[in-house]
């Protein structure tokens, strides 16, 4: 079975517009996911973004070692099933642009989780916000894809298969103490979570082994980070 990671980005966030492309000390945003999605293992990694930002996110993946796939701009669902078909996967690693703080180590924590319960949809509870990804086997992505609904379901790409535990097989445990912070929010969504990954990420440089563990970036976080 192919692991694919499969990274979905665009340009148009209507309160932050561009996000994806801000300079986040010294590389655009989508670029510092990508690097953290790096570390995740995985058999082929995916940016899988709107055809009109091809253009704009082609360099930047290919820079990183991401293969690219174009698909529909709001159903993301459809965008990630097209993807899981281009590149043949059997699982994936569903990963969002908004999160340049990805705990590499508890996303391979968790798809190892996965394989092994062969459960069809995987995600942690009780990370920080902006930290985790979701592991879903392509075959229940394509079942979402033929009965979901329009709106938060095609949107969100994953609440029609854990809104359902009747039909599909679901792991969602609590994560492990280390990597727990609920009360923590490392994504960016808007200035103010902006300004906050631009300290974290320059207190991480300052502890470079720290960038890509989940108790790393807890501890910078709580350190660097104003209450």
């Amino acid at each position: 079975m192919i692991t694919g990671i499969v990274l979905q980005a665009r340009l148009g966030s209507s309160r932050l517009p561009g996000k994806a492309l801000k300079d986040l000390c010294g590389e655009p945003m989508i670029f510092r996911v990508m690097e953290a999605l790096n570390r995740v293992t995985a058999d082929i990694r995916v940016l899988a973004c709107p055809e009109n930002c091809l253009a704009r996110f082609g360099p930047l993946a290919e820079r990183a070692g991401f293969e690219i796939f174009g698909g529909p701009e709001d159903d993301v669902l459809g965008r990630y099933c097209g993807a899981a078909r281009r590149f043949r996967l059997g699982r994936v690693i569903r990963a969002t642009g908004d999160n340049p703080f990805v705990f590499a180590d508890a996303a391979d924590a968790l798809n190892a989780e996965a394989r092994e319960l062969d459960a069809d949809y995987a995600g942690y509870a009780g990370l920080p916000y902006g930290a985790g990804v979701e592991s879903v086997k392509s075959e229940a992505l394509f079942r979402a894809e033929k009965e979901a609904a329009a709106g938060p379901e095609r949107e969100h790409v994953c609440p029609y298969l854990y809104g359902r535990p009747e039909l599909f097989s679901l792991h969602r445990p609590l994560a492990p103490l280390a990597w727990r912070g609920p009360d923590v929010r490392v994504t960016v969504d808007t200035d103010e979570d902006f300004s906050r990954a631009e300290l974290l990420y320059r207190a991480l440089e300052r502890g470079p082994e720290d960038r890509y563990s989940g108790s790393g970036i807890l501890r910078a976080y709580r350190q660097a980070v104003p209450r």
